[in-house]
């Protein structure tokens, strides 16, 4: 025996809305006709004309989530099918924002038949007075999320039936709108019920009823209210590179512009160091604007755009976490860094060095510093500390002999051996040499500048001090920080 399940649309909450042909439908059957819910103005119509239903709502007291409740209504339909055919009714149109009819369709045990009904959106586009193509989302408040919601379109928000769930999508819309921001409160559209009511966005959990007929209007947003968006930044650089834009920006290339992402870099770091968040966001924003830029000189160029970059940094990420997004297994941080190193080596397996991928462009400290950590990766160490401090010895001596002979190129070389030492100690010793060098350099600032505001009080300009004045000064400062 086949089974069928009839699914039937009740409407939008006026009896008057049901087409002729079910209404007939409903009253010519005999036994029950199952409704999700018996909380609908026209089943209560129905039921005074004798029309028998019988409803799940028991099942949402008893489920903890929707998606159970959801789950055991078409087990539960399905099971009756087997019997009989059924005739399930829905609130509004079975195809809008039902998702037992869903569950139902993905059933391969089954055949569905849709019965139509009216849906509720068309009395809330006359309601609101909102044409939907020029651009529309119809979200449900239970599980909508940030990410989804596109403010430049016309938003509604279905299943707003407590002040609870009201109170959830205030919270999530104040994330991007201010408090003062007028949202509307459709209630029961499309009946003799109707109400619409507009309310500050703050107050949509306080001065207004609700029930399971509410709907919530959010209009498209002003674009200066959504400065903070992503593709608000990405239409600014458009525009700056456009025909009508900036005729610098227009003229800039990946070559042109390249020192700026070093500058703004080194500017973040110093915002980090100095644990200035509101200067760490604006150096943050100023990195990412390099960023945006080049990938729009990109896609004018029309090799890539910003949504390669995203693309390939997201797949990227998702590869090199298969603890996370895959089957992989990663208890310990350990764990974690040798799974990524085998990765990038299985990504790179092309290259013919391990030395290769290092930017040359890196400042030299730094590059020494992931020069030596690959070449350790493969063995190329030396086997203690006291063997690298041996070799520390014997390059400083090497200095010294080209100092002897003042050949100035051979100063240079023997200098980088000892400082490339210098760093494979550090590597020993787990000691980042760039953070170690950055340390004293800033400490080297505060003494000096100590020195001389001590000079400034004495009223001795710098150039007439002597060193001993100078050194007694430093030393002060010395003991100063140490104190």
């Amino acid at each position: 025996m086949s089974k069928v399940i009839k699914i039937l649309g009740l409407g939008a909450g006026d009896i008057n809305q049901l087409p002729l042909g079910l209404y007939r439908m409903l009253l010519k059957k005999t036994g029950t006709i199952f409704a999700r819910t018996i909380e609908h103005p026209v089943v209560r119509e129905l039921q005074e004309e004798g029309v028998q239903f019988t409803s799940f709502d028991h099942l949402y007291e008893a489920s903890e989530d929707f998606s159970s409740v959801y789950e055991a209504i078409v087990k539960e339909l399905v099971e009756q099918a087997a019997q009989e055919e059924v005739l399930y009714a829905v609130p509004g149109h079975p195809m809008l924002a039902e998702a037992t009819t869903q569950l139902l369709l993905n059933r391969e045990d089954v055949t569905v038949e849709i019965l139509g009904g009216q849906s509720y959106l068309d009395d809330m586009f006359r309601v609101l007075k909102i044409d939907p193509i020029d651009g529309f989302q119809f979200l449900d408040a239970t599980s909508v999320s940030r990410e989804e919601i596109n403010y430049r379109h016309h938003l509604i928000f279905c299943q707003v039936y407590d002040t609870f769930r009201a109170s959830d999508l205030k919270l999530l819309l104040l994330e991007d709108l201010p408090a003062d921001f007028e949202v509307t409160v459709v209630e029961a559209a499309g009946t003799t019920n109707e109400q619409v009511t507009t309310v500050p966005l703050e107050d949509l959990d306080r001065t207004v009823s609700l029930s399971n007929l509410t709907s919530v209007y959010v209009p498209p947003a002003p674009t200066e209210l959504l400065n903070h968006q992503f593709a608000n930044l990405r239409d600014v650089m458009r525009t700056l590179r456009g025909p009508n834009g900036c005729p610098w920006d227009r003229e800039q290339t990946h070559e042109s512009i390249r020192r700026y992402l070093i500058e703004e870099t080194y500017e973040l770091i110093d915002a980090i160091n100095a644990e200035d968040d509101e200067n760490i966001i604006e150096e943050l924003g100023d990195v990412l604007l390099q960023v945006m830029l080049h990938s729009q000189i990109g896609e004018d160029d029309g090799y890539f755009s910003i949504d390669d970059v995203i693309q390939t940094v997201t797949e990227k990420m998702i590869y090199r976490h298969p603890h996370v997004f895959g089957t992989g297994e990663a208890e310990t941080i350990s764990d974690v860094d040798a799974n990524w190193e085998a990765l990038k080596e299985a990504e790179k397996s092309e290259r013919e060095s391990i030395l290769e991928g290092i930017p040359e462009s890196l400042p030299a400290l730094l590059r020494a510093f992931k020069l030596q950590k690959k070449a350790r990766k493969v063995g190329f160490n030396w086997d203690n500390a006291e063997d690298i401090w041996k070799k520390l010895d014997e390059e400083l001596a090497e200095f010294k002999d080209a100092l002897a002979e003042e050949n100035l190129e051979e100063i240079e070389a023997e200098l980088g051996d000892v400082l490339f030492v210098l760093v494979n100690l550090a590597i020993q010793y787990k000691v980042n040499p760039e953070f170690g060098l950055t340390t004293t350099n800033e400490k080297f600032i505060r003494r000096f500048q100590y020195v001389e505001e001590k000079l400034q009080e004495q009223h001795i300009k710098i150039k007439d001090a002597s060193l001993k004045e100078m050194d007694a000064f430093w030393d002060e400062a010395k003991q100063k920080e140490r104190n």
